[in-house]
């Protein structure tokens, strides 16, 4: 009988591997299927498979094949190297952005075929006696342990007995999959995707590809499975020249997030039974979740923690919410929507959340009903302490995060978002972002902020900073903000990611969340009130002096002022002559203006307040020895462009700040008091700036001599 070959006469791998030569029902099926006549292996893929079938055909004992504390496991690594690999098959029918409709789904539903291959049987012969739905869902979990169940007799492997019904067998094997797993695939679209595969002779190739890769739950454990999600991601990002960084977070990232966010509360849960929720709005492939969910396992095997997240991307929803299902939890607690536009969780509160918002994308798209939500509820509701400008939505995340945790009355909830610099500084006083540091700061909300290392994130090597929210700190941070300088923390990785050239390292993140739990000012801490972050922003003006005086240049410029030309030509012609008999020397604008009125009275013109204003402009010029002009109350009248704001810390005095800092340099300035404004910022870069003084001139003019000696014999050995 022959044996598949694939172009260079190499036996496929399905042969390799000792399964013996294909019996009837499969030579049929490969060269039959619309015409497939041989399954083609290239010599890079056989290379991938070899390498792979051969380290990652058997992971070993349970929890052999994880993340690495400092980068990626070289096994999900290589693993997600051989699934990328599948994606060689859909070359041509697909284009490389779409790779990932196919090979996503398919990983998916690998993974859950694995999970349920050892109960199969018995799991069927269980299905057939209980008819009701709801009722098989606790039966499934109470007898076998599964979240989730198919009752279909076909599984990833029996697909390929069939190869002529491949496609029909395929959809029935996942429309018998339980209600909280079908959306997974119909987010996915993926019943079009295996029509398509069907049409172009892919799909019994891509499904046998698939069968042969092991994703059994003792082989691969869930943290390990989420990193391949997101090692093939990147991969489908970067091959679509897309930002993987909009799917999930790196890891050292979300580890260092979920340390400090549960670095208040290690005592308590270790305490046996520990019950905590933890919510993520921004959840993406479900990367913190499953990181924080880590976290308390290796705390407290006993200790339970319930997961929630809400995802706006299709198939990002579809990878999480398969995530959450693999680790036993309430599927339903994912939900697909906009945080922005609906909470789906409006009526409940959490222990802990988390989020990595999107940095600098507009909200636009929710703004409607984000203004519709803040004007409706006010304080009580999500926005209603401020808008940020239109053009950046991660400072509402942070206020919808401030709303999400536990209230005190209730034990309090813990907050963490990582964001770019924008959001600690962007919006003069009395402006929607400021607004909302006021009332983060004010409500004493903010526990502390940690400067991370450029370079850390996958589409972006800018500044990011990781805002810690607590809603009921103990006594000892009350009042206070504690900011850390993380940003020298770090080691380089071996090769880079995207943008992501740095990594923090299990000892750098346990110095930073060191430095947290200390709790004492230091080179990399510093601990301030929360009101060393405020300001006044007051308005200082000064008197408008003007001289006055006639001349040709200022009488053309009159002339061709908006409120004069409409006088009509043979007023102007009158206007004109009227104003070269003027002597305005030495005269106040107030003696100016009488003696317009009285010329353009003899003159019989009758000049409006406009005219007025024109004339008094145009003959006018700025003079600081001028006496200044008075308004009609008889106070000076302040002068715009001479208009300064200065900021002052609010606990200082504004009057004593005026006369020390401005007084003494104007004396003839004021402070406009209707206009003075509260604002918080935080001036990160200023308050860890270090002075570093110039090196001493007898150095720096050694080391000049030292270069015109050498350009000297340079010089020397051109000439010779």
């Amino acid at each position: 009988m022959p044996r598949f070959r694939g172009q260079d006469g190499v036996t496929s791998p399905a042969d390799a591997r000792g399964g013996g030569q294909a019996d009837s029902r499969k030579r049929k099926g490969l060269e039959g299927v619309r015409g497939h006549r041989a399954v083609v292996w290239t010599a890079s893929s056989r290379r991938v498979f070899a390498r792979t079938t051969g380290r990652l055909g058997r992971f070993g004992p349970p929890g052999a094949c994880r993340l690495g504390e400092n980068g990626e496991s070289t096994a999900v690594s290589q693993l997600g190297t051989f699934v990328w690999s599948i994606a060689d098959q859909l070359r041509g029918v697909y284009k490389p952005h779409q790779y990932g409709d196919v090979v996503l789904p398919m990983t998916i539903l690998r993974r859950l075929d694995c999970v349920l291959q050892d109960s199969k049987a018995d799991l069927l012969l269980r299905a057939a006696t209980v008819a009701d739905p709801d009722q098989l869902d606790f039966t499934v979990r109470k007898e076998f342990g599964l979240p989730f169940y198919n009752t279909s007799v076909f599984d990833m492997r029996k697909l390929l007995d069939d190869p002529d019904n491949l496609a029909a067998n395929l959809i029935d094997y996942i429309s018998h999959f339980s209600a909280n797993v079908a959306d997974i695939f119909e987010r996915f679209k993926f019943e079009n995707e295996i029509a398509a595969m069907a049409e172009k002779d892919r799909l019994y190739i891509v499904v046998s590809r698939f069968a042969e890769v092991d994703l059994h739950p003792a082989h691969l454990d869930n943290a390990a499975m989420g990193d391949l999600f997101e090692e093939l991601i990147r991969k489908f990002a970067d091959a679509a020249n897309e930002t993987a960084g909009e799917h999930f977070t790196p890891r050292d990232a979300i580890r260092l997030m979920v340390d400090l966010l549960f670095a208040a509360d290690d005592a308590a849960l270790a305490e046996p039974g520990t019950v905590r929720t933890v919510y993520d709005p921004t959840a993406g492939t479900g990367g913190m979740l499953s990181v924080a969910d880590e976290h308390l396992r290796k705390l407290n095997p006993d200790a339970r923690l319930v997961l929630f997240g809400q995802e706006i991307n299709d198939q990002s929803y579809a990878i999480c919410k398969s995530d959450m299902i693999g680790k036993g939890q309430d599927s339903t607690n994912i939900r697909l929507g906009d945080t922005l536009m609906k909470d789906l969780f409006a009526d409940r509160t959490f222990d802990y959340c988390l989020s990595n918002p999107p940095y600098g994308v507009d909200w636009k798209a929710a703004e409607k009903v984000v203004r519709q939500e803040a004007a409706q509820k006010g304080i009580s509701g999500r926005f209603g302490n401020g808008l940020p400008g239109a053009g950046d939505g991660q400072m509402l995340f942070l206020c919808h995060l401030a709303s999400k945790m536990r209230p005190p009355k209730d034990g309090g909830g813990r907050a963490g978002i990582v964001m770019n610099g924008s959001p600690l500084f962007t919006g003069a006083a009395g402006s929607g972002e400021s607004e909302i540091r006021r009332w983060l700061f004010e409500a004493d909300l903010v526990d502390a902020i940690i400067a991370l290392p450029t370079n850390m994130f996958y589409n972006t090597g800018i500044a990011t900073y990781v805002w810690v929210l607590d809603n009921d700190k103990p006594k000892e941070r009350s009042g206070k903000v504690q900011l850390i300088d993380g940003t020298g923390f770090w080691a380089k990785m071996q090769k880079n990611l995207g943008n992501k050239a740095r990594e923090v390292t299990e000892a750098d993140r346990d110095r930073i969340v060191q430095l947290y739990s200390d709790y004492a000012d230091g080179e990399h801490c510093r601990i301030l009130d929360t009101a060393a972050f405020g300001y006044r922003t007051i308005t200082v003006e000064r008197p408008l002096r003007l001289t006055f005086a006639v001349t040709p240049e200022r009488i053309a410029k009159v002339l061709a002022s908006k409120p004069i030309r409409i006088l009509g030509d043979r007023d102007r012609t009158v206007l004109a002559e009227a104003l070269g008999t003027l002597d305005l020397t030495g005269k106040n604008r107030e003696q100016v203006i009488k003696d317009l009125r009285l010329i353009a009275g003899k003159a019989g013109l009758k000049l409006a307040a406009p005219a007025l204003k024109a004339l008094c402009q145009g003959l006018s010029e700025r003079d600081p020895t001028a006496v200044p002009c008075l308004d009609p109350k008889g106070n000076p009248e302040a002068d715009s462009s001479l208009r300064d704001t200065e900021n002052v810390p609010l606990g200082e005095d504004v009057h004593d700040y005026f006369q020390r800092e401005i007084a003494p340099y104007a004396p003839d300035a004021w402070i406009d008091e209707t206009k003075t404004r509260i604002g918080y910022e935080v001036p990160f870069t200023r308050i860890f700036y270090r002075y570093t003084p110039p090196r001493p001139l007898q150095v720096i003019d050694a080391e000049l001599d030292k270069v015109v000696a050498e350009i000297l014999v340079l010089l020397q050995e051109v000439e010779q």
